[in-house]
């Protein structure tokens, strides 16, 4: 396919840098367009953008003014990784102008008719879109902790049903953006508490499992209980998880299960996939944040000590990448499904694709 012309909205910030490193490159996405508050606009980006990854900013991308959220965009896909204190307003208003927005934000994850999407579980939720009032639409990733939860369950729950979850995450400082927790909070510590994550898993999670049927989405009928800790960890959320499941399985055929398990995006070998969406390892003491996170380039679910619970039936310890398949990877992973199910076809969003009736090409931005 042709390359896509891209905006990242919330250009400037920790998610924002991730869109731009991960995007460089990119075969299907070019990025045209940066996004930030009106404070930043009109300057060059590396003017205003205080760079945190571990490499330059591309040359292109730094000397590119920056645009303000009041502006009118030319690119018909817009990545958001804006603040959700102006994500929801934004992000709606741009769907009303015709862009598609694949969103990192949490404002619109519960909106009944928004997908709330990892493509190797549910992409069958972006249909979701076909009945959005807006002129474009808008479609987004879990948080960066219900991704990692959610890809550990799917196998589960489709191979064997789920009951009950018991999770608790050991979430890295980078989750908070920048400049994110006060060294003196952070440093020799714990945090036993993340304003509303414990929430996101509980309620996402459900929406992720749950089935689509007759333009709505059933949530899975299963309880979760998560408690959510922040710990001195740069990058990569770890999280204990017991499962309970509602027919027998041996320990083996829960682990076949698991390090088995492939969905849309393998299939369709896309970009950013991962060849490989869970990886099982059997050493005693693994995972770990700084040696495993970046296995299949940062986008795979690792999953570790997996054996048999006292008190549920399973548990296993689990780690992801908390800001590439965490949050921009996974956006960029949505954008890739949504051209490979027809939904975004010579740089055009349709709403509606040759798969589910006539065709219906939206938005002159599009």
């Amino acid at each position: 396919m042709e390359t896509m012309d891209v905006a990242v909205l919330g250009a400037t910030g920790t998610v924002g840098q991730k869109f731009i490193t991960l995007l460089e490159g990119h075969p299907y996405f070019r990025v045209r367009e940066l996004v930030a508050s009106p404070q930043s606009a009109g300057k060059p980006y590396a003017q205003v953008c205080k760079w945190k990854q571990d490499r330059p900013v591309p040359e292109e991308i730094a000397n590119m003014v920056v645009k303000s959220t009041e502006d009118e965009l030319e690119s018909a896909l817009l990545f958001s990784g804006l603040d959700s204190q102006v994500a929801g307003e934004v992000e709606r208003a741009y769907a009303e102008q015709g862009h598609l927005v694949v969103s990192n934000s949490k404002n619109h994850r519960m909106d009944p008719d928004v997908p709330l999407v990892i493509p190797e579980i549910n992409h069958d939720h972006l249909a979701l879109i076909e009945g959005q009032p807006y002129a474009g639409a808008i479609v987004t990733n879990p948080n960066c902790s219900t991704i990692f939860l959610a890809m550990a369950l799917a196998p589960l729950h489709r191979a064997f049903g789920l009951e009950a979850v018991s999770v608790t995450t050991l979430q890295a400082i980078s989750g908070a953006g920048y400049p994110g927790v006060p060294g003196m909070d952070i440093m020799g510590n714990v945090v036993p508490y993340i304003g509303g994550e414990e929430e996101k898993l509980e309620t996402e999670s459900l929406k992720i499992l749950g089935e689509l049927q007759e333009g709505r989405i059933v949530p899975a009928p299963l309880s979760v209980s998560a408690q959510c800790t922040r710990v001195p960890v740069i990058d990569g959320h770890t999280e204990t998880i017991s499962v309970k499941l509602s027919r027998p399985a041996g320990l083996d055929q829960v682990r076949q299960v698991l390090d088995e398990f492939r969905g849309a995006p393998q299939q369709r070998q896309l970009p950013s996939a991962p060849q490989r969406p869970i990886l099982v390892l059997d050493a005693p003491d693994r995972p770990q944040p700084a040696r495993d996170i970046w296995l299949e380039h940062g986008m795979a679910t690792i999953v570790g000590r997996l054996r048999e619970c006292a008190v549920l039936d399973y548990r296993m310890v689990v780690l992801g990448h908390n800001t590439v398949r965490g949050a921009a990877g996974a956006s960029i992973l949505n954008a890739e499904t949504m051209v490979s199910e027809g939904y975004i076809v010579d740089g055009r969003l349709v709403k509606q694709p040759a798969r589910s009736g006539q065709k219906q090409v939206v938005g002159s931005c599009c």
